[in-house]
């Protein structure tokens, strides 16, 4: 008797099974990693250029005391910062012959003008034709809440003492005298623009005085 072995049954392998989806999640993977790359890229770029605008109005900055001002942003030799911030705020600058604008966010102490505080600016201010102080919010612009308290001074209607120089109270209360009303609470800043001052065109070549800012006492001390 001759005996046939059953050949065992033939079991096909394709080596090709799962790869159509594998080739098809890599083609769709690529451009999703490129795409992300890209927002990740200009959208970080963005983020921090608006930031740098927020953070500087330029380089080239003088400070005196608790004041901050940049010469040079409102001229020609400004640099891309300082025109960039310019464009952004759509303000009417002053030239270098017309005028100095300063800016304090701090007092004299280094610590941030808060409505929590009173404060008093005070000492002599730099030679010029016309001053003006105003109340700002952290932008530079003037902090109205509409209640019509006074929120800007000017070189023709502060009143002036024995001692000469200015004597102004930064406060949320009213107070007899020279006096701005600050927010309640919150921070602000302090903008004194100078016109028409020989300053303007000579900044480091002369020696600039600047009121100081004094902080009095504060309703959560």
């Amino acid at each position: 008797m001759i005996l046939y072995a059953e050949p065992f049954p033939r079991v096909e392998i394709n080596a090709n099974r799962g790869a159509a989806p594998n080739r098809e999640s890599s083609v769709f993977r690529v451009p999703f990693l490129v795409a992300l790359s890209l927002v990740i890229a200009f959208g970080g770029g963005i983020v921090s250029t608006l930031v740098a605008l927020e953070a500087t109005s330029g380089f080239g900055s003088i400070k005196i005391g608790a004041w901050d001002a940049f010469p040079e942003s409102q001229t020609i030799e400004a640099d891309p910062y300082a025109k960039a911030h310019r464009a952004d705020a759509g303000k009417l600058l002053y030239g270098t012959a017309e005028g100095l604008a300063f800016t304090a966010a701090m007092d004299s102490g280094g610590q941030r003008l808060t409505g929590q505080c009173r404060y008093t600016l005070s000492g002599n201010l730099p030679p010029a034709r016309f001053w003006t102080l105003y109340i700002a919010d952290q932008q530079g612009n003037l902090l109205d809440d509409g209640s019509g308290r006074p929120i800007a001074l000017n070189s023709r209607n502060l009143l002036h003492g024995p001692q000469g120089g200015v004597s102004v109270t930064l406060s949320a209360t009213a107070t007899p005298f020279n006096w701005l009303a600050v927010p309640p609470a919150g921070n602000f800043k302090l903008v004194l623009t100078l016109l028409d001052t020989p300053i303007a065109g000579s900044t480091g070549l002369i020696d600039i005085t600047m009121p100081a800012i004094e902080k009095m006492d504060c309703s959560h001390a």
